[in-house]
């Protein structure tokens, strides 16, 4: 089991070393780097090995040996498919703390100077100061399919993607809209500067927020300046999360993005708003602001989070999906190392994402208990009593009631009784994001139980690898998302900004799996103990058989957000092209 693990577990053993270059590292597997180490000391033995070929009889013998050595390879290849589970068990090694550790997983050897890695991904760098890494489990019988998919044979079903019916991005602005750009882009009078706070997929939404309402004012937009995230500390500017160019280049046609304020407005007072309506319609933001633009010329807008309408005009839903799908990638730096995780979770095949909302905070906020021992309830109802205002859930609810009604995170137990009902198997590689959970190790136990191999970016990370970031938390949930969009299977227990980002992103590149727990139907069933282990699975599949990530319209338009629901005004497929 990868999460929790004790850093000085591993006993050291003396090693001898030898100097390699490192583009040698990376072009050879292990098993060819330990033939090239052991060929350099049998050198002296070849020149005598040549001389004694020239003897006949040795000639003949070769000759019998090589005949019987073809034969046995050639039953060999025969009989392998009969014994793959055997061979796969033998590249597993018991390490001194009694874990399983794969030779085809990560390999590091240590010295006082230098490490290196070796291993069979895509990205293996060469890094300094690396202690031994805890390698991914799992033993499975893998298929590649004609579309290029990855899926266990046995588990099929569970790996299985949904039909996306052929949807694909769609942004294919109106005339109309494009003849305004021309207009809106030569700006140089308006600016609009604006503030951003929360976590970083409340920033996301704010920022696809602020170039609408840009649009709609026809303004500059200055980059959103990150408000100093109070709780974490968090200094990160925009720059340090996000792709600066490609957020301006690929809004190029639509509006006008620039850095700083020009030199003649530096000295301008901004006419500051913090006191803009939720579902504040573009008729609304026109007859508030374009005045006090006319008059200062800058507007700097605070607190709009999530208060610009969710049903705008086709052209504007458009351009919401554009930038936050397409213009807001994040920087180099973050994606390489959210790259490096990723592909790390899949080098031995697909694998499951999960966002848990289990922190104390989480069980605060939503006046909801987890599930663990007296203990804890105490310690969320101590907390809630002391902070009343934290409390963001209907008071009048207990909270029995609030879980019955869906509207509680699931806690560890839950989630791994639905992994399993669904078919989940027991050994997929799991990654889980979110903060320290209420009860640290005590409160995974549940999960880890069922499925050992779990793993959070601090154990899939190199030693150091994580510590730029270490005060970044904007930049670590960054890093969670990338890993979690990337995944084979997506589940939060509890949606969220980042659950309802993740679905909306997964949705745009192609309706990848994602399991939308169905909570206020099938609770009940995790309660009822009249029930066999067998209706269980069969009542939770039949509860999620629309509900793991198949194109779903935006029906209530009102309040669902076009990011997260992007099919039909971002994406179309042949029979609503023209929508």
């Amino acid at each position: 089991m990868g999460t929790w693990k004790t850093k000085n577990s591993n006993k050291k053993k003396e090693v001898s070393y030898i100097s390699v270059p490192a583009q040698i590292i990376n072009s050879v597997s292990s098993s060819s780097l330990h033939n090239f180490l052991d060929n350099k000391s049998s050198k002296k033995n070849t020149s005598k090995f040549f001389i004694n070929l020239r003897n006949p009889k040795l000639w003949a013998f070769s000759l019998f040996l090589l005949s019987i050595l073809g034969i046995s390879l050639r039953l060999g290849l025969c009989l392998s498919h009969f014994g793959s589970g055997d061979h796969e068990s033998q590249l597993l090694s018991s390490d001194s703390d009694g874990s399983s550790k794969s030779i085809l997983g990560f390999a590091y050897s240590r010295s006082n100077t230098t490490q290196v890695e070796i291993s069979n991904g895509k990205d293996r760098s060469l890094d300094t100061s690396v202690e031994k890494n805890e390698t991914f489990g799992g033993d499975q019988s893998l298929l590649i399919t004609s579309n290029g998919n990855v899926h266990d044979d046995k588990n099929y079903e569970f790996w299985k993607q949904p039909d996306g019916l052929g949807y694909k991005p769609c942004l294919d602005f109106s005339i109309e809209y494009r003849r305004e750009s021309k207009n809106i882009v030569a700006e140089r009078r308006k600016y609009l500067m604006v503030v951003v706070s929360g976590g970083l997929n409340q920033q996301k939404i704010q920022i696809v927020d602020a170039v609408v309402i840009a649009r709609i004012l026809g303004a500059v937009l200055v980059v959103p300046i990150l408000q100093i995230n109070l709780i974490w500390g968090d200094e990160s500017e925009f720059s340090d999360i996000f792709d600066l160019e490609q957020f301006k280049s690929v809004l190029a046609n639509d509006v006008k993005i620039v850095s700083l304020l020009p030199a003649s407005k530096l000295m301008t007072r901004p006419s500051e708003d913090g006191s803009m309506p939720f579902n504040a319609s573009p008729q609304w933001i026109r007859s508030h602001y374009l005045k006090r633009f006319n008059r200062e010329g800058v507007l700097l807008l605070r607190r709009f989070d999530s208060r610009l309408s969710k049903d705008l005009p086709s052209d504007l839903q458009k351009l919401r999906c554009k930038v936050a799908f397409e213009a807001l990638k994040f920087s180099p730096r973050v994606m390489e190392i959210g790259t490096k995780l990723a592909e790390r979770m899949r080098s031995k095949g697909p694998y499951i994402a999960l966002h848990l909302r289990m922190e104390k905070d989480v069980w605060v906020r939503t006046g909801c208990l987890s599930g663990l021992s007296s203990k804890y309830d105490e310690i969320v109802n101590i907390e809630r009593i002391k902070r009343p205002e934290l409390l963001t859930a209907k008071s009048s609810m207990t909270s029995n009631e609030r879980k019955l009604a869906g509207l509680c995170p699931l806690n560890a137990k839950e989630v791994t009784r639905l992994l399993r009902a669904l078919g989940a198997p027991r050994d997929a590689r799991i990654y889980w994001a979110g903060g320290e959970p209420l009860g640290g190790k005590e409160a995974l136990k549940p999960l880890t139980s069922e499925f050992p191999h779990l793993y959070n970016k601090y154990d899939i990370a190199l030693p150091l690898e994580l510590n730029p970031f270490a005060k970044r938390a904007s930049i670590m949930a960054a890093i969670d998302y990338i890993v979690c969009k990337e995944s084979d299977v997506f589940m939060a227990s509890h949606g969220g900004n980042m659950g309802h980002a993740i679905q909306g992103h997964r949705a745009y590149e192609g309706h990848k799996k994602i399991i939308t727990p169905n909570k206020r139907h099938m609770l009940p069933y995790f309660v009822n103990s009249s029930m066999t282990e067998t209706e269980f699975e069969k009542m939770i599949k039949k509860l999620h058989r629309q509900s793991l990530g198949q194109p779903e319209l935006r029906i209530s338009k009102a309040g669902r957000d076009v990011t997260k629901y992007p099919v039909p005004e971002c994406m179309c497929n042949q029979s609503n092209t023209t929508i």
